[in-house]
């Protein structure tokens, strides 16, 4: 990782609530409300935009953990707010506190771990993981 990373960096993201992003299985909608997943993607990519600026070329991060508390429901065509936060730089891992905003306050918590890995061992771990027809 380049240099400059450090505890307290933050990174935001903002979307709108689709109908798209409501809690649904297999085509069929739980609740007109935006769903845990759609949440976890947005905490995902805030967290994202943090270590971006800091890959090299040659590596790239890859999700390790992500915890999350999904607190308050958000209607579609609502706007949605999330933040991440350097918590933690541990070796390779980069940890981010990650919260969810609507205009009424805080829908989710939690936090996210990404991993900064060279690329050609994240290619190694794929193939590794794939089952063979043989």
């Amino acid at each position: 990782m380049k240099e400059g990373l450090s505890i307290g960096q933050t990174a935001e993201i903002t979307d709108t609530v689709t109908s798209d992003m409501v809690a649904q299985f297999e085509g069929r909608v739980v609740h007109p409300a935006y769903s845990t997943v759609s949440m976890v993607y947005h905490m995902e990519w805030a967290a994202r935009q943090i270590i971006l600026p800091y890959l090299e070329d040659h590596e790239e991060g890859i999700g390790a953990s992500v915890t999350v508390k999904h607190v308050a429901p958000t209607a579609v065509d609502t706007t949605i707010t999330v933040k991440a936060t350097v918590t933690a730089l541990k070796n390779h891992l980069v940890i981010t506190e990650v919260e969810a905003r609507n205009e009424k306050g805080l829908i989710g918590k939690g936090e996210v771990t990404q991993a900064i890995l060279p690329k050609e061992q994240i290619k190694e771990r794929i193939e590794a993981s794939l089952v063979s027809n043989a």
